[in-house]
């Protein structure tokens, strides 16, 4: 470790900028958010001032710094943009003032690093002045990671540290405690919008870690939404209860890739399901959440794409309501919209489709059932869900109720994943087509005219390097357009 990571206090303390550009501006507001006074010298401030320029704590000097401005000044920062900061590192280390040039690392007694700013809650990222834009670019990830309610989450934390120091004796008992906070139903509530809830669950794990009783109360359940397969399209509320859960249940649908990024301690029970052959029945899953909430557990109910959207999460949280079990619903991108996107297939068109309709080939006892009227207008998509199995009915079906048999249809396999496969025909050809081909599924089926589009927007590389369909046979090609 080159530098040794500090947080300094600055409230009220003089600081020193020299320059008045972009990183100038940029250091100044660093430190005014830190509270401090802030010195600033420079013939003229750029407009990135503007906004801070009437700010009290400010004092603008149009002239070089001398040695009596570093009387009381705790840290400088050089920023002049024609590199003229040799006499402020001269001045700051007569006067033993921590001093950082930009750019410029053996002039810097301290490096500036990027921050996440979730106050009081503040992380801080450096490279030792090596890559500071590697720095700046895992401090952009970092804070679409950090959801901004964690500042108010260690504000509410602080709130009890008194009380939590006066009713437990021991250091072991407060770390406890603490972790049990921090990981477990208390910022689940807060986080989740219930300060209230939070307030009472914390005060009865305190009572009972005062007592040296066990965590109280019921667990939760987290209904998860993993999207049709890609890791990178999952949510980052997602992402955090992944890594909070002590069991995870989950279906088939969720791909390796998303299994990994499940807290790696966490207890695996699958309960997927294949066409006509379900492991689980639906309602042994929706006892089974209640039995492992009731145990005290947090538990993933981790769902291919969207949970509400065919994927009857409704039904396991009217089981948890009904037990008044708590529970979160965290939605996902479903699969008609993430297979389409990366099949280069959009769903509404100005020229193609005013409307979209989502619907299943699978009723509730696995009949084929579906509202032909609906399906059959004009200027609409159609995506079904889990339809490959019933294939031949459905191109019989819009065929035998008047659609035009070279209506466009594409089936993505494995949609989104790096083996994603997208077959392409028409609603009459589409029976011939599929019989030499290997899906698995799972599939996702559009139809409609946005199909055309695909020869011109498919964008996502496969595992194999393809970007586009093997569109088959010359019949199959004739609607496509031609390429631009």
């Amino acid at each position: 470790m080159d530098h040794l990571p500090i947080f300094l206090d600055l409230k009220d303390k003089k600081t020193l900028v020299t320059g008045g550009g972009t990183t100038a501006a940029r250091r100044t507001e660093r430190a005014l958010e830190a509270g401090a006074n802030v010195y600033i010298f420079a013939d003229e401030l750029c407009a990135e001032f503007d906004h801070l320029s009437n700010r009290p704590q400010i004092t603008h000097f149009r002239r070089l710094p001398v040695a009596e401005d570093m009387n009381d000044t705790v840290v400088a920062w050089g920023c002049s943009e024609d590199g003229g900061d040799n006499l402020l590192v001269e001045l700051a280390r007569a006067h033993n003032v921590l001093v950082n040039v930009a750019d410029i690392i053996e002039d810097c007694d301290f490096i500036t690093p990027s921050i996440v700013d979730r106050d009081p809650l503040i992380v801080a990222i450096s490279t030792g002045g090596a890559s500071p834009i590697l720095a700046r670019t895992i401090r952009a990830r970092l804070e679409v990671m950090l959801p901004a309610a964690y500042g108010d989450l260690v504000r509410f934390v602080g709130r009890f540290r008194d009380k939590a120091m006066g009713k437990l004796k021991t250091g072991a008992q407060r770390l406890r405690f603490w972790e049990a906070v921090s990981t477990g139903p208390v910022s689940d509530l807060f986080l989740a919008g219930d300060e209230a809830g939070a307030e009472k669950q914390l005060d009865r794990e305190l009572a009972a870690a005062a007592s040296g009783a066990s965590r109280p109360g019921l667990g939760e359940v987290y209904l998860v939404g993993a999207g049709p397969g890609d890791p990178d399209l999952l949510t980052f509320r997602a992402l955090r209860l992944m890594q909070l859960a002590d069991v995870v249940v989950h279906d088939r649908l969720i791909g390796e890739g998303i299994m990994k990024l499940v807290r790696r301690d966490a207890e695996r029970i699958y309960v997927g399901k294949m066409p006509k052959q379900h492991i689980v029945p639906q309602e042994e899953i929706s006892r089974m959440l209640v039995r492992l909430a009731k145990q005290g557990k947090r538990v993933l109910r981790l769902k291919g794409g969207d949970p509400f959207i065919f994927g009857r999460g409704g039904e396991e949280i009217e089981a948890l309501a009904a037990e008044k079990i708590p529970f979160q619903v965290v939605p996902g991108v479903t699969a008609a919209s993430g297979c389409s996107s990366y099949a280069g297939i959009p769903l509404t068109h100005r020229d193609h489709a005013q409307a979209c309709v989502f619907t299943t080939a699978h009723g509730r006892d696995g009949v084929l059932d579906v509202d032909w009227d609906v399906l059959l207008r004009p200027n609409q998509t159609v995506a079904i869900y889990m339809g490959l199995s019933n294939i031949q009915h459905l191109c019989k079906g819009f065929i035998d109720r008047g659609a035009d048999p070279d209506l466009p249809v594409a089936i993505i396999d494995k949609g989104t994943r790096p083996d994603q496969k997208v077959v392409i025909a028409t609603v009459s050809t589409l029976r011939n087509k599929i019989k030499d081909e290997k899906l698995d599924g799972p599939a996702m089926i559009v139809v409609g005219t946005v199909v055309n589009l695909r020869k011109k927007l498919s964008w996502y590389q496969t595992r194999s390097g393809s970007m586009h369909a093997n569109y088959g046979s010359e019949d199959a090609q004739a609607w496509l357009p031609e390429k631009t």
